[in-house]
């Protein structure tokens, strides 16, 4: 165990304290419109892994109305130990001062040694105002977590901008260590109906906050968003245009799936952000991705990386997605997705066993020109 940190040699305008003095590992869970988001219940996947090494409790954090208290037990039954539950009136609409705030305040009171959020659109306004508030070190979009056993510093592991290699990041003098993962990095832990735990309620005045909620409207979906999709048509700079994209949504509506982009595309403006896979977009895990013009850059596959089979349709067998793809069509997507679709609508009742069949790693063969 480390001694004590020399504060007035490293930083004498922060307090002083030392890491042994914090224990426990907190995620904090979101509640959006009532519910639990998956994405918080994904993260105690690493927090129990985490905690173990150490040797520390994981506690699940819950802000909300009065009401809230209700998700305590489903955050025990899937790996948390004790549940902290603060609920008050002016936590029903999110304010994310306001949020981070009470959140900064309870973890300077418990001393927790490390704090997980997703990083949601939530995780990411939250994160930094806790760190910041808590004079704190910070990884944002962590695939993985380890733990050095000699200093008990947690390792947040992240692709550096480049995406060529793997950081470790430390933070050895200052606690809590506070990580963020996006949502589908880890999956969410089985729930174990055996498992109990200590559900406390804390008693918290939240700060006024500084904004005020004028109007909310609700952005109808018109499909599954795609981190959530189990096929994936996703289109890149290859398809040369926006035109691409309406070939590979009807390729994708017959496999009962939705597409996707590279940044290229939606940098390019092809395609809008909210369709994004990558290091800067979404991660996604569909049973199939099928990657059409994109070359596969290290940025792109820290996004599918979790995908169960890959396909390929690319006019260049140098490009660097050809050694990651399961399968790789080296032809002009002009020509073999139309042929493609031309086969599945003609089998359109055979269709889902096409794609059970590829899923399952048996090949089926389909020519340009539609011969099969």
């Amino acid at each position: 165990m480390p001694g004590r940190v020399e504060c007035d040699k490293l930083c004498p305008e922060w307090p002083c304290e030392s890491p042994e003095e914090f224990k426990g590992v907190w995620v904090v869970a979101e509640i959006v419109d009532g519910e639990l988001a998956e994405a918080s219940l994904q993260m105690l996947t690493p927090a129990r892994r985490i905690a173990e090494k150490l040797g520390e409790p994981v506690t699940g954090v819950i802000l909300g109305p009065p009401g809230s208290a209700r998700h305590a037990d489903e955050l025990i039954k899937r790996g948390a130990d004790e549940v902290l539950v603060a609920e008050h009136e002016e936590l029903s609409e999110y304010y994310p001062e306001v949020y981070g705030e009470v959140i900064a305040r309870l973890a300077a009171e418990r001393r927790p040694s490390v704090i997980l959020l997703a990083a949601t659109a939530r995780g990411r306004e939250m994160a930094p105002y806790i760190a910041n508030t808590l004079r704190a070190g910070i990884t944002a979009d962590c695939t993985d977590f380890e733990v050095d056993e000699k200093t008990r510093d947690v390792l947040m592991i992240r692709p550096p901008f480049a995406a060529i290699m793997l950081a470790y990041i430390r933070t050895p003098f200052r606690r809590p260590q506070i990580g963020t993962a996006r949502p589908n990095v880890f999956p969410v832990p089985p729930r174990d109906e055996s498992r109990t735990g200590r559900v406390e309620r804390v008693v918290i005045e939240p700060p006024k906050p500084r904004a005020r909620l004028v109007s909310r409207r609700r952005l109808g979906r018109r499909e599954t968003p795609i981190e959530k999709a189990d096929v994936i048509v996703a289109g890149g700079r290859g398809l040369g245009g926006p035109e691409g994209f309406k070939m590979l949504e009807e390729l994708a509506s017959l496999l009962g799936g939705v597409v996707a982009a590279s940044r290229k595309a939606v940098d390019a403006g092809w395609i809008e952000p909210e369709r994004q896979v990558g290091l800067t977009g979404k991660t996604v895990k569909p049973r199939l991705y099928i990657a059409v013009g994109i070359s596969g850059s290290a940025q792109h596959m820290v996004g599918v990386r979790e995908a169960r089979r890959i396909a390929a349709i690319n006019i260049d067998p140098e490009a660097p997605i050809v050694e990651q793809a399961d399968y790789t069509v080296v032809w002009d997507y002009r020509e073999l997705v139309p042929a493609l679709i031309e086969e599945l609508r003609k089998l359109k009742e055979e269709g889902p066993r096409y794609l059970e069949e590829l899923l399952k790693g048996e090949v089926v063969e389909i020519k340009p020109g539609g011969e099969a």
